[in-house]
Formats: C-alpha cells, sequence, structure tokens
C-alpha cells in the first residue's frame, strides 16, 4: 500500500489554508512485513522506516495480519503442487483422478480459493480495520495523522492477477473435457478420362 497523510495537527496548529496544506502532506507505504513513512508537519520531511513485527504487533489486528499471510502461504503450496501435476501429466498419461484433470482442477481451485481469501482479508484489513490510519499513528505521541489517499500497489494486483490465472486455468481444463462433435467431410470421387489425361 502506497498513500498520502496529512498532518492534521500542525495544519491546524497554523491554521493552514489549501496552497500551505502542501507542507503538511506526507507519505506512507507499508506491506505485510515492513514499511516507512514520510512526516511532513510543517518543518520538513521526516523518514522514519518499521516492521510489523514484532513492532506492530500490539497495534494491529494480529489474527488477521497472520490469517493473510498463512493464506498466501498455503496458495503457493497449492499452486506448487498444481504445477507439479500438471508437469506429470505432461508426461504421462493421466489416469487418477487425483493427478489427472480432475486433480489439476482441485489444486487450482485451492490455490486460486486461498489467494482470494489472502486478497479480501487484507481490503478489509486496510478498509474495515483502517490498518493504514492505525499504522501511520503509530508511536506518535504528538502529532495526529488523517489519510488523505491509498492505493494499493503492485504486489497486491500482482495476488488478483494469480487468482485470475487460476480461474483461466480451471475454465480452460474445463473447455478441454468437452468433446466436440468431429466435423466431417465430403470426399469428390475424382473421375479421371482419357481427355484428362491428354492436357
Amino acid at each position: 500500500m502506497t498513500g498520502k497523510i496529512l498532518c492534521k495537527t500542525g495544519a491546524d496548529l497554523v491554521n493552514a489554508t489549501d496552497p500551505e496544506l502542501v507542507k503538511f502532506i506526507g507519505e506512507i507505504y507499508y506491506g505485510l512485513f515492513r514499511g516507512g513513512k514520510i512526516r511532513q508537519c510543517g518543518l520538513g520531511g521526516r523518514r522514519s522506516k518499521f516492521t510489523i513485527f514484532p513492532h506492530m504487533v500490539k497495534k494491529l489486528n494480529t489474527g488477521l495480519h497472520v490469517m493473510i499471510i498463512m493464506f498466501l502461504c498455503v496458495a503457493i503450496f497449492f499452486s506448487l503442487v498444481s504445477f507439479g501435476f500438471c508437469i506429470l501429466n505432461a508426461i504421462k498419461v493421466p489416469y487418477r483422478a487425483i493427478n489427472g484433470p480432475a486433480g489439476a482442477c482441485l489444486w487450482n481451485f485451492l490455490a486460486g480459493g486461498f489467494v482470494v481469501l489472502a486478497v479480501t482479508s487484507f481490503m478489509a484489513a486496510v478498509k474495515l480495520h483502517h490498518l493504514t490510519e492505525r499504522i501511520a499513528n503509530f508511536r506518535e505521541n504528538v502529532f495526529r495523522f488523517v489519510i488523505l489517499e491509498e492505493r494499493f500497489e503492485d504486489c497486491f494486483w500482482i495476488c488478483v492477477a494469480s487468482a485470475t490465472a487460476h480461474a483461466v486455468n480451471l475454465l480452460l481444463i474445463a473447455i478441454s473435457g468437452i468433446h466436440f462433435p468431429k466435423i466431417k467431410t465430403k470426399t469428390e470421387e475424382v473421375n479421371v478420362t482419357a481427355e484428362d489425361i491428354m492436357y
């Protein structure tokens, strides 16, 4: 996540108007394990870094945070299992349910499901539990920060793309199992006469 934070306390102290608010807008970025922020409280930028574990465990919803990490680990495991069975199916003829097309569907469904759980849990932590605001105000005794803007960054969208790829893979496996009718073409009998041979 990245975002812009406003030092509300500093802006209120000097009664900052619209052009002066730029001096009080800082930045924040964080992920599942670490992050940092640039505090702008009117005296220039102050950079600080933090780690989620062990610094912020008491400030955050730790159970939800650990669940997100566990969901992603389980999704990676099932993705690797699915990849392994796909390679096995490419080498050998699939004959069992667990490593044939049905097994590939099962592993892809589980991997995609856990990625979807991780993505929705992270979105819930950000939007419902106000994760960015909690992180922005971590260890702040004097100043209070307000979130102006939040953006999901590349890692989040890679997880969304991963879930989409698993869904597309399921769709392709389902389509490959459909037996389409064979198209029969009419073969014309060729009549060769003596006149055709002459020319």
